[in-house]
């Protein structure tokens, strides 16, 4: 997979970078509209990861320059909380998602994940663990080729582990992706205790190995290896 990361915060663009390449995904760097331009010219992308305030102009140009060449790539934009109007304009334009600054890495992870199956999977992509397969557009998860009965929240808590795979989700990033907050009461955290804890019994239940494990004072990690 190959993913194009357009921001000029240098540091936030190498956090992105580190958190979402892998032995199977490549990320390249871009801090201008000029430095995107140059890198579309060589070669297609997965998915771009878009910000909209660069030093020489507006994200927005390099999608329109994307969308007039109709070409493909997936593109999330990232942008300020105050950029209402440049969001909506991007989506009309043709853009696949966006998220708002700041935002988790884990929370970018899912979208970046969602967006690329939309654009190169045509919207058909299955996570295979072992025994253990989730398939992404259908809401469904099966271990042993049984489905798993799971709610639409905990089947979301299990999208999100495994987007963020092998890496600690801390407790505050789980409550804010299910709770679409900022939420980091201990309400919300015993929300995501309870649906933690029904999501491992039922696939416990259903035959799946233990992936998901508690990092104690953090959160939860899942594991590709049983």
């Amino acid at each position: 997979m190959e993913l194009l990361i357009v921001e000029d915060e240098r540091s936030l663009a190498e956090d992105i970078r580190a958190y979402l390449e892998g032995p199977d995904v490549r990320c390249r760097i871009a801090g201008t509209v000029r430095e995107a331009m140059d890198q579309l010219l060589g070669m297609s992308f997965d998915c771009i990861i878009l910000d909209l305030g660069l030093p020489d102009g507006n994200g927005l140009e390099v999608l329109r320059a994307l969308k007039g060449q109709e070409r493909t790539d997936g593109v999330v934009i990232v942008s300020a909380k105050d950029a209402l109007e440049d969001r909506l304009e991007g989506l009309r334009i043709g853009a696949d998602d966006y998220i708002v600054k700041p935002f988790h890495l884990a929370e970018l992870a899912v979208r970046v994940q969602a967006t690329v199956r939309r654009a190169r999977f045509g919207g058909r992509d299955l996570l295979r663990f072992d025994e253990l397969v989730i398939d992404l557009p259908a809401l469904r998860a099966e271990v042993n080729g049984a489905p798993v009965s799971l709610t639409p929240t905990e089947f979301r808590l299990l999208r999100l582990l495994t987007a963020s795979k092998d890496r600690v989700l801390p407790r505050a990033v789980i409550a804010e992706h299910l709770t679409e907050d900022h939420a980091d009461d201990e309400r919300a955290i015993e929300l995501v205790y309870a649906h933690m804890k029904n999501l491992k019994r039922k696939l416990a239940e259903a035959g799946a190995a233990d992936r998901i494990h508690t990092v104690y004072g953090i959160g939860y990690r899942f594991t590709t290896k049983a």
